[in-house]
């Protein structure tokens, strides 16, 4: 079971990333409005479905901020965050289908609760629409530096002398990380335990502590832990190793082929907005993934930029429902 099946090809190399530390500080507020766009008194609604600061708020912050002018519109970032990210989503759901409110998310945190959560109040494939992609982050897999272990091979080598001993946490219960970290449990044919956090910064401080064995984490709050030598990384969940981490090798190369996850991130609208008005949404965000005057922001969140059209996006989050329910299915989780 891979991610692999409906990778696109990615139109940039991974680029090297900032410090943790500059994602909090950089001065990205809400998008404003160009003067035109304050005197036409139009206003689009970006909502993030999670708290202000994360990869998700920051890289919804970018978007937001460059759609203003193609718009001609005020654009601004709302965060309600809740429940998995299913507060936001659910809210835009219902929002009316004119193009004015739209969700900015990983594609994978709807397409997980579609199987993960019993009491669901959209779905995700009748009530929104995807627009378009933005980019991908992968993971890092890493371990405390008291396993061990040193590479990926010994890390699976130590798990199965020791089934059900080795921990590994995670932000929570059917996050993207806890279910990539199941995916791979699954590929390797392993028996570590999950333990759920409240966030991950908990979880990444219990792994520096020793308390933890391993995780998996995004890149941008992975890379200056590894290079300040707080934990171990194993691998990079992308096909090709991260230029960020070029010492780090994939997945596949430590030995587990044809394991690959990426986090994808895009823009959804309610569910009967206007072809044309998606036609052109897709058309504005892909030239703001693509644009060369962008790169650098992208290169300070750690994101490969990515443009496809509807059909493949939409392609895309299908494949990502089954993926993830097969997996929620098989590791019998599910959350009322």
């Amino acid at each position: 079971m891979t991610m692999k099946a409906l990778a696109p090809k990615l139109c940039a190399p991974y680029l090297a990333i900032a410090a943790v530390s500059a994602l909090l500080i950089h001065p990205i507020g809400h998008a404003q409005s160009n003067d035109a766009a304050a005197d036409s008194g139009d206003v689009v609604r970006v909502v993030v479905p999670f708290p202000p600061g994360g990869t998700t708020d920051l890289l919804g912050r970018l978007v937001a901020e460059n759609l203003t002018e193609p718009l001609n519109a005020a654009v601004v970032v709302e965060n309600r965050p809740g429940a998995g990210g299913n507060i936001g989503a659910a809210y835009v759901a219902r929002a009316d289908a004119d193009g004015d409110t739209m969700l900015f998310t990983a594609t994978s945190t709807p397409a997980i609760s579609a199987t993960l959560y019993n009491n669901l109040n959209y779905d995700l494939q009748t009530d929104l629409t995807p627009v378009a992609v933005v980019g991908t982050i992968p993971f890092v897999i890493l371990v405390s530096n008291d396993v061990p272990a040193e590479t990926l091979d010994e890390f699976i080598a130590l798990a199965k002398e020791r089934p059900g001993e080795i921990n590994f946490g995670s932000a929570g219960v059917g996050t993207t990380a806890h279910l990539a970290a199941e995916m791979f449990k699954k590929e390797a044919d392993i028996d570590v335990v999950h333990v759920p956090y409240k966030g991950n910064g908990p979880a990444l401080a219990d792994l520096m502590g020793g308390h933890l064995d391993m995780m998996f984490d995004f890149l941008p709050s992975a890379i200056e832990l590894v290079k300040s030598g707080r934990v171990r990384p194993l691998a990079v969940t992308s096909e090709a190793r991260a230029p960020a981490l070029p010492d780090v090798p994939s997945v596949g190369e430590a030995g587990l082929e044809g394991y690959s996850v990426l986090s994808y991130f895009g823009l959804f609208a309610p569910a009967g907005t206007p072809d044309a008005k998606l036609d052109q949404l897709n058309r504005d965000i892909s030239a703001i993934a693509m644009s060369d005057a962008n790169a650098a922001r992208f290169e300070q969140l750690g994101v490969t930029p990515a443009a496809e059209s509807r059909e493949w996006f939409q392609n895309y989050v299908d494949y990502e429902i089954d993926l993830w329910g097969e997996l929620i299915r098989d590791a019998n989780l599910q959350v009322d």
